[in-house]
């Protein structure tokens, strides 16, 4: 069984990384290396000589983003396979479609509602502060999915309720200040080309994890 979920989970990854590395060539990508130019000219106007390190333009960046894309694809494909595994139900193409939607729902839509994609430049709050929240709202939005699609009992349903909604309630880290290096605009955009390119991930990670298993299992 290790050995099919290893095999299923990369073939997935790998066919993640194709569909959401070409997306994000053609959404998140020219978004991202537009709010650059913003972030780059502010930074001359102030004389900021040290920068961090950047792939370069082209064929570096595309391969640092693919590589990466997999790296994601199978992370995640391995979190849904062990997570349908667990539950004891049988794994295909439908289920994990089922699954990684969920997936996304919990970890990438609601977390987004209070912490949206950031292009470079966007004044956020601390990092760690951002990140206990993002992890506590995942994982509440998970149990509360969780509870909501296999609680048989209304009391579990209204516990799920509940996981979901508070992390709104308890509010995400606010910024410092609103006032960002880019037109507003690009902000709006770049948070839907994520969003979307988020879903495809999920979905797609699930969709092809379970039929990697399913077919891999029978030959296996």
């Amino acid at each position: 069984m290790f050995r099919t979920i290893v095999l299923s989970a990369a073939g997935a990854g790998l066919a993640a990384c194709l569909a959401v590395g070409a997306l994000q060539l053609v959404t998140t990508g020219p978004l991202i290396v537009a709010a650059e130019v913003f972030e780059q000219g502010a930074e001359a106007v102030h004389h900021h000589a040290d920068a961090a390190w950047a792939p370069a333009e082209g064929f570096e960046r595309t391969t640092y983003t693919f590589l990466a894309d997999f790296v994601v694809g199978v992370a995640v494909s391995l979190i849904l396979l062990g997570a349908m595994i667990a539950k004891g139900e049988a794994v295909d193409a439908r289920r994990g479609l089922v699954w990684g939607a969920a997936g996304f729902v919990a970890v990438s839509l609601l977390p987004a509602l209070g912490l949206p994609p950031e292009l470079p430049g966007t004044p956020t709050a601390a990092l760690v502060v951002r990140q206990a929240w993002w992890l506590a709202t995942a994982v509440a939005s998970a149990a509360g999915i969780f509870a909501l699609a296999f609680g048989r009992h209304w009391g579990w349903r209204a516990g799920g309720l509940a996981l979901l909604v508070a992390p709104h309630v308890v509010g995400a880290p606010a910024p410092p200040s609103h006032e960002t290096l880019y037109p507003a605009g690009l902000a709006g955009e770049f948070v839907a080309a994520s969003i979307m390119v988020s879903a495809v991930l999920w979905s797609l990670s699930g969709f092809a994890s379970g039929w990697f298993y399913q077919r891999l299992s029978r030959t296996g």
